[in-house]
């Protein structure tokens, strides 16, 4: 027999020869495969390297050029990704990112990600994800509106139901989805679900706004529930400012949870006295109407205090729930966080902690859901929009809502169960990427891709 931690060690190796320069990419895959090789080392029929390295590779990588004209009528030239990861379990399914962070390493590490998250979901989908490295912020309306129409130009050939159905993440919202199936729908003469997150009036979902907020709360609560807790009286802090941290308050506070703090890239609002609904929907105008700063919930609100350039970690809290981007919760913030009482962290953003934060959790007896686990409800409200557009339907709020909830719970049984069979019931990265590894790789093996 191989030796398992050989294999490991050499697949990594290579992930790293072969793509140079991407340390996101790089992280993702072994924090995956450290889990992966307690599979490995007890189910001898995984152990094939041809498996391995094919989870590695993605299937295709699609790079392509974005010209387009600005107010000025000058020409602007960005660079358009789609990393088309794995199909194994369905059409490759993920968001679209318009953000200058963009690069060829971000797009495989969230592609990546998004392998195992979907095949946590149940639902039939594979992993991709794309983007550009266009900056809305600052754009005009009628930019934004040609910059989107020159991505689908070159990305439709690329996309479809039954191939890969791209939907929105940070920088794309209803509006640039808008302006790109319009892009498709011309191009292929084809109205159909290639796109999730679109209009109610064409095709959307309800539910899909609030989806991955409430899918955390819905996951935190059922972490709660294993040791006989609840949110109600816990103080939270969170973090971002965007569509997962509004409704992850939102749905928080339904629970009877005080959320206390929101950010974005200026730093950090905190209300001692809680964010309320009124608050919330100030917030909610602010950013998704008005497209301002968080600094100034602070004008609005005297009690509260803006702290620039501060992340939400040193705010003593019962649960963090980090919702804003990758990496932005380190080793001492994780320690911080343990030394001022908080019993869960639990992310809805994609990898916000770092390697170095997630062993500070287990070594301090925090619970931890990864976002790989925790933050799926988005795309489970994603792939309930596919299904949606394939019977040509429309459910209600309260059918996906009650949907969303069994997803989530489905996911979070998944994780205890594999978790539990490896030793740790409450090691919920350990068993969310047991489940979903096993799933991807016995479909693979089924379909003899490797």
């Amino acid at each position: 027999m191989q030796d398992v931690s050989r294999v490991v060690a050499r697949i990594i190796e290579e992930t790293e020869r072969y793509s140079p320069g991407q340390p996101k990419f790089h992280q993702a895959v072994r924090e995956a495969f450290e889990n992966v090789r307690l599979v490995l080392e007890r189910e001898p029929k995984y152990l094939r390297p041809a498996l391995l390295y094919r989870l590695t590779v993605p299937d295709r990588i699609v790079i392509f050029r974005v010209t387009w004209f600005d107010d000025k009528g000058g020409v602007q030239v960005n660079r358009g990704y789609r990393v088309q990861f794995n199909n194994a379990l369905g059409p490759y399914k993920g968001g679209l990112r318009f953000h200058p962070t963009v690069d060829l390493g971000v797009m495989k590490f969230l592609a990546f990600e998004q392998i195992f998250k979907n095949a946590l979901t149940t639902l039939r989908m594979g992993g991709a994800k794309g983007g550009s490295d266009f900056d809305p912020h600052g754009r005009s309306d009628g930019e934004i509106q040609r910059f989107c129409q020159a991505f689908m130009s070159e990305l439709y050939k690329f996309i479809g139901p039954t191939i890969d159905v791209p939907a929105g993440d940070i920088g794309v919202g209803q509006r640039e989805l808008g302006y790109m199936f319009g892009t498709y729908k011309r191009l292929t003469h084809s109205f159909d679900g290639a796109l999730t997150g679109k209009g109610l009036l064409w095709g959307g979902s309800l539910m899909r706004k609030e989806a991955t907020g409430y899918g955390l709360i819905y996951f935190v609560q059922e972490m709660l529930g294993t040791r006989g807790d609840s949110l109600e009286g816990k103080t939270v802090t969170v973090s971002g400012s965007g569509k997962v941290a509004i409704y992850t308050v939102e749905r928080a506070l339904s629970y009877g949870a005080k959320c206390v703090t929101l950010s974005d890239s200026g730093g950090t609002v905190y209300d001692p006295d809680g964010i309320d609904r009124e608050k919330l929907e100030f917030v909610k105008q602010l950013k998704e109407v008005k497209r301002g700063r968080i600094r100034e919930y602070a004008e609005k609100y005297p009690r509260s205090q803006f702290l620039p350039r501060k992340r939400p970690w040193a705010i003593p809290c019962d649960i963090a729930l980090p919702c804003a981007t990758e990496n932005e919760l380190d080793g001492e913030d994780a320690k911080t966080l343990a030394d001022n009482g908080c019993k869960l962290v639990a992310e809805g953003a994609n990898m916000p902690s770092t390697p170095e934060a997630v062993k500070v959790f287990a070594s301090r007896g925090i619970l931890y859901a990864p976002g790989k686990a925790s933050n799926a409800g988005g795309v489970a409200v994603s792939g309930l929009e596919m299904a949606q557009n394939a019977m040509h339907t429309q459910w209600s709020a309260e059918e996906v809502d009650s949907k969303l909830r069994n997803i989530m719970h489905a996911i979070f049984r998944q994780c205890r169960e594999a978790a539990e069979e490896y030793g740790n019931p409450q090691d919920y990265k350990l068993g969310a990427n047991v489940a979903a590894f096993r799933k991807v790789a016995d479909a693979m093996i089924e379909q003899g891709e490797c």
